[in-house]
């Protein structure tokens, strides 16, 4: 006869009998079960309790955090079933379901489960909380919804006013559905929230990997009362709604501080909402971390040590400047520095340095707040970005009187931002003078570690890249898709940088008005590569895949205007 739980835990060392008939009166009392009541005290661990039972029923223990479940598998088993019983599918051979289960010996779930599926059931045990958490991760938001705020009609979910969440009660269905969009946006690692009203729906996407993807579908009955759960978070006028508004608040996600940034905007259908994702473990990265090659890491710190000058860092929207521009600022950081920013919007508080938001609306703008700053004393200044040419004129103006300036631009590469700063109004002796060095960047998507497989890239594709001679001997890798990419293929960013210096020799070419093309061969011989040139290191190294670096780079036709046929054979047989 086989022994109880509680005379084996008592057989391991892992409670006195004294415990164990303490735990049999309370689960008397409570009708909950023995295991359950024993952590509770904490005279076990879950993890002691999990590994008694698995020997005593010859069930295997298994870790979720390790596993890759199918999609379809889980589906198997509704959201509501798998957070009733704690419990989630595994795999499925045949007509035979492998549950894992915290526990193992619920004949009810198992029988629940057994009917409504019609299959075998077999058993694995595994910790509760790796269970929650894979039903957070592998069942849509949809369906954690539907047990969140359930399936309530017009007119329950229409008779809530925007007013009647001021009480704040963090219980309520709407507080809840907007935590979890938040919890499920952090988890799947999205920048941006964008809630958007339709005719006759509401419709909720995330940016991930700079790719919008659709996650849920909460009732348009609940429009008005999650917009506005979401502007009172953030501090905005609920009763305004003819009106864009600005605002931020803050959340704790798996004890991780995440910075929102909250943007409304009204369109016929209702307010849309975008929030932007700030999460704070991104300013702990090192430039290698961001995508830094060894020689453009050098010459960025290099340039960024000097004691003045313009640093410029330029790209489209959403590359990743702000992120360089801030690893730059902790790289520089240091209590003899005095450091002031102005910015718009602020992003990440920084320790040590003075940061300023914009207010156009009261008349702090980038130059009235530079006047002001450079009456601070500041060794280091950190403008947001130039956007006029007043701005450019007060940031030249800082480098040449001994400030160190970092900045941001839009230009499509590096060199072009010389002749933007020009187009400015900027004199060329004075820009020749000021600017130091000129960093460009894209984010591009990685491929899945999971699913990485090798591939021939297409003739088209090759022969815009020029490496239709040289496809044999580049192994070309992609992700072909699987359940931890969401089947995507790609997973996680990474930057692609160039870098031009600006060496005695540019500041003369500058001032004497060479051409951009002339500049860009002056830079050459100096060690600029190209985006798309850069870019293809990670190609050949596996990380990403060449029509991922195609879509991203606008600069590829200098890959072929400025490498020789000669060398580019010789880069790629050195990084083959």
């Amino acid at each position: 006869m086989k022994k109880k739980i509680g005379d084996l835990l008592v057989e391991r060392g892992f409670i006195t009998q004294q415990q164990l008939e303490e735990g049999l009166r309370e689960q008397a009392i409570s009708g909950r079960r023995l295991g359950e009541v024993l952590v509770e005290k904490e005279y076990i661990s879950e993890d002691q309790l999990l590994e008694t039972i698995s020997d005593r029923l010859g069930v295997p223990r298994i870790s979720l955090d390790q596993m890759v479940l199918d999609p379809q598998v889980v589906q198997k088993v509704s959201v509501e079933l798998a957070r009733r019983y704690t419990l989630i599918p595994i795999f499925e051979i045949g007509n035979t379901l492998t549950l894992a289960m915290a526990d193992p010996l619920n004949i009810i779930a198992i029988d629940e489960i057994k009917y409504l599926t019609g299959a075998n059931i077999k058993r694995a045990v595994a910790l509760s909380s790796e269970i929650r958490t894979a039903i957070d991760e592998h069942y849509s938001v949809a369906d954690s919804m539907m047990h969140i705020i359930g399936a309530p009609t017009e007119t329950e979910a229409g008779a809530i006013e925007a007013t009647d969440i001021k009480s704040d009660e963090s219980e309520t269905p709407v507080v809840k559905l907007v935590n979890l969009i938040l919890t499920k946006a952090v988890k799947d690692r999205a920048t941006d929230i964008h809630i958007e009203p339709e005719e006759s729906r509401l419709r909720v996407r995330y940016r991930i990997d700079g790719v919008m993807r659709e996650e849920a579908t909460p009732p348009k009955s609940m429009q008005s009362e999650l917009i506005s759960r979401i502007k009172i978070a953030s501090n905005l006028d609920v009763s305004e709604k003819r009106l864009p508004q600005d605002g931020r608040f803050m959340t704790s996600v798996d004890g991780n501080t995440i910075d929102l940034r909250v943007s409304t905007l009204p369109t016929i259908h209702g307010e849309k909402i975008v929030i932007r994702l700030l999460d704070r473990r991104n300013l702990l990265h090192s430039f290698e971390q961001l995508g830094f090659t060894p020689d453009v890491e050098r010459q960025w710190k290099d340039v960024v040590a000097q004691p003045e000058g313009l640093v410029l860092i330029t790209g489209p929207t959403s590359s990743g400047k702000t992120s360089t521009l801030y690893a730059t600022l902790q790289e520089v950081n240091t209590v003899e520095k005095n450091i002031i920013t102005v910015e718009d919007p602020v992003e990440y508080s920084l320790p040590m340095i003075i940061q300023i938001q914009i207010n156009e609306k009261a008349g702090l703008t980038f130059p009235s707040t530079l006047r002001a700053m450079l009456r601070q004393n500041p060794d280091i200044i950190m403008i947001g970005e130039v956007r006029d040419g007043e701005t450019a004129r007060m940031a030249v103006r800082s480098a040449l009187t001994g400030h160190l300036v970092f900045s941001t631009i839009h230009t499509n590469d590096a060199p072009s931002a010389i002749s933007r700063l020009a187009d400015m109004g900027i004199e060329k002796y004075l820009l020749a003078s000021a600017l130091k060095g000129v960093l460009a960047q894209r984010l591009v998507r990685l491929n899945c570690p999971e699913c990485t497989v090798d591939y021939h890239p297409s003739d088209t594709a090759l022969a815009r890249a020029g490496l239709t001679e040289l496809a044999e001997a580049i192994a070309f890798k992609r992700g072909e898709g699987c359940p931890q990419c969401k089947n995507t293929g790609q997973k996680g960013l990474t930057g692609i940088y160039e870098y031009v210096e600006i060496t005695p020799r540019i500041s003369e070419m500058i001032m004497n008005d060479a051409s951009l093309n002339q500049i860009k061969d002056e830079a050459r011989r100096n060690g600029y590569a190209p985006l798309f040139e850069t870019g293809l290191e990670k190609v050949t190294a596996g990380k990403i895949c060449l029509e991922e670096l195609i879509k991203q780079t606008s600069n590829i036709e200098d890959w072929h205007e400025v490498t020789e046929p000669g060398r580019v054979t010789t880069v790629h047989a050195d990084t083959v």
